[in-house]
C-alpha cells in the first residue's frame, strides 16, 4: 500500500486516484488528470519541475499569486494562535473582516449592512437565498441564463445549466431563467446601440399583464423575491454586459419590490478593476455574496453583505444559519490581511494597467488569429477569448479542446526552455477560454502568455 504522505510517481498517483477517488467531486475534462507538486506566484510545477504559467489562479481564488508570502504568514501566524474556535464565539479577525466590508458598501452606496460568514460560494448563496425568502416570503427566483451560482441543491436551482439539475430530481423552486445581454451572441440577432437594449424591454414586458404569469397589478405582488446576477458571468464565460441594461434591470425590479442579489463570487476583491465588478453598473444591490479570492484560497470563507432591513438581529436572529466552520479563524485570518492589502496599495489602478496590456495583447493576437478568435473582451483581469470557426461566430468548441489539452502537455517551447498554459474553459457552447490571471503578474509575463498562447493557436489549427 502506498503511503498518500510520501513523494509518489505522479503514475502511481493516477493509479491509486482511479481506484479510491469519487469522480464526482474531481472533474476529470482531461485524461489523465494533471499532477503538479509546487507553485509560486503565476506559476504551478509538475513532477519534473516544468513550469505552467496559470493563467486561471484556482478559478480567480488565488487573486494574489500562488504562496503569497504576506498572506501565509498570516495563516501561520493564526495557527500559532488560535487555530479553531466554535462559531458561536468571537473572534478578532471575524470582526475586523465584517466590518471592513460593511464599512466599505456603506461608503460606496451610502448603505448600511451587515455581513455573515459560510465556507464556500454555493453555501452563501443558500444562506442568501434564506435571506431572500425570510424577507420577502417569497421562494421564487428569477436568474439568467449562462450565470452559474453553484452546485449544491439550492443554488443549483437558480443555476441555468440543466447539467446540474439532471440527476437530482424535481426542483419545485426553480429560477426563471432570463436571456442574458450577451451582445455577441444576441439572442435576438440585435446589435448594439440600434438595440436599445431591446432584451431588458422583454424582461419588462412580463409585467405587463397577469397572464405572463409574474405580475398581480391590482394586488401590486409578485411570486419572485429576488433576481441572482453576475456582473460579468463568470462560468458563462466572463460576458460583460452593457451598463444600460443592468440600469434599467435595477429599476424594474425595484418597481415590483424583487430584490437585486448580487454574486461576485468569481468577480469580488479587484478582479474587474473595481472593488466589486457590480460598481460598473451603476446600480446598489440589496445582497452581495462573496468568497474565493478574499483568502487567496488558503482557507475557506465565503459570505454575504446584505442591506440592514433585511439581516437587522430582529429579522433575521441568530440560528437562521449555520456552520461549524463557517467564520473559521484561518480563513478570517487570512482575509484580514487581505483587505488589508487591498487598502494599502491601489489595486483599481493596477488591475486595471496590466488588464489594458493584456487586452491589447490579446486583440493582437485576435489580428493574428481571424480564422479561429471571434472576440475577445475583458474587464480588469477578468480577460476572455471566444474560439470560433473561419466565419467568425461558429463555437469551435474542438480546437478550444485541444488548445487547453496541449497547453498541459508541458511541451511549449520558449525563451530556451519549456513550458506549459494552464487555461480554463468556459462559456455556453464551451469555446471560451476564461482568463483570470494573478494581480502579480508582471508585463514580462503578460508577454509570455501572449506568446504561448500564440504557439497553441499555431500548432492546435495546424493539427
Amino acid at each position: 500500500m502506498l503511503d498518500p504522505r510520501t513523494t509518489t510517481k505522479t503514475a502511481e498517483l493516477l493509479e491509486l486516484e482511479r481506484k479510491y477517488c469519487s469522480f464526482g467531486d474531481t472533474v476529470h475534462y482531461l485524461e489523465p488528470p494533471k499532477v503538479f507538486v509546487n507553485c509560486e506566484g503565476s506559476y504551478l510545477y509538475d513532477e519534473d519541475g516544468t513550469p505552467y504559467l496559470d493563467l486561471q489562479m484556482w478559478y480567480s481564488a488565488a487573486s494574489f499569486g500562488y504562496k503569497n508570502p504576506r498572506l501565509n504568514a498570516a495563516l501561520k501566524r493564526q495557527i500559532d494562535r488560535l487555530p479553531q474556535l466554535a462559531c458561536q464565539y468571537l473572534h478578532a479577525e471575524k470582526v475586523g473582516v465584517a466590518a471592513r466590508i460593511a464599512q466599505y458598501c456603506e461608503k460606496r452606496f451610502g448603505v448600511k449592512g451587515r455581513v455573515q460568514f459560510n465556507v464556500g460560494g454555493s453555501q452563501a448563496i443558500e444562506d442568501s437565498l434564506k435571506i431572500v425568502r425570510n424577507a420577502t416570503g417569497k421562494n421564487l427566483m428569477f436568474a439568467f441564463m449562462g450565470g452559474y451560482h453553484g452546485r449544491t441543491l439550492g443554488a443549483s436551482a437558480i443555476t441555468s445549466s440543466f447539467r446540474y439539475r439532471r440527476r437530482y430530481g424535481h426542483f419545485g423552486d426553480r429560477a426563471q431563467f432570463i436571456f442574458y445581454p450577451y451582445c455577441f451572441r444576441c439572442i435576438y440577432g440585435l446589435t448594439r446601440p440600434a438595440c436599445d437594449i431591446y432584451c431588458e424591454g422583454q424582461f419588462e414586458k412580463l409585467f405587463e399583464s397577469e397572464y405572463h404569469s409574474v405580475w398581480d397589478a391590482k394586488a401590486g405582488a409578485s411570486e419572485y423575491g429576488a433576481f441572482y446576477i453576475e456582473p460579468v458571468q463568470g462560468t458563462g464565460g466572463y460576458v460583460i454586459p452593457p451598463r444600460e441594461y443592468f440600469t434599467r434591470l435595477k429599476s424594474t425590479c425595484d418597481r415590483h419590490k424583487i430584490l437585486i442579489v448580487d454574486d461576485e463570487i468569481q468577480m469580488g476583491f479587484y478582479r474587474t478593476g473595481k472593488f466589486w465588478a457590480v460598481e460598473h453598473l451603476g446600480i446598489t444591490p440589496d445582497i452581495i455574496v462573496f468568497g474565493k479570492a478574499l483568502t487567496n484560497g488558503l482557507n475557506p470563507l465565503a459570505g454575504l453583505w446584505a442591506r440592514e432591513e433585511l439581516i437587522a438581529p430582529e429579522v433575521f436572529p441568530p440560528g437562521s444559519t449555520h456552520s461549524t466552520f463557517s467564520s473559521n479563524t484561518l480563513g478570517t485570518a487570512v482575509a484580514l490581511e487581505t483587505l488589508k492589502m487591498l487598502e494599502e496599495a491601489d489595486y483599481e489602478k493596477l488591475v486595471n494597467e496590466k488588464g489594458a496590456y493584456f487586452l491589447a495583447g490579446l486583440k493582437d493576437l485576435q489580428r493574428r488569429h481571424p480564422e479561429a478568435i471571434g472576440s475577445v473582451d475583458g474587464l480588469g483581469l477578468a480577460l476572455r477569448i471566444e474560439v470560433c470557426k473561419a466565419d467568425g461566430t461558429t463555437p469551435d468548441r474542438e480546437i478550444t479542446d485541444r488548445i487547453f489539452a496541449e497547453g498541459l502537455k508541458g511541451n511549449l517551447e520558449a525563451r530556451g526552455r519549456r513550458y506549459g498554459l494552464v487555461l480554463d474553459v468556459g462559456g455556453y457552447y464551451k469555446n471560451v477560454f476564461t482568463l483570470a490571471p494573478s494581480f502579480t503578474i508582471t508585463r514580462d509575463e503578460i508577454d509570455l502568455a501572449l506568446e504561448l498562447l500564440d504557439q497553441l493557436f499555431r500548432r492546435c489549427r495546424s493539427g
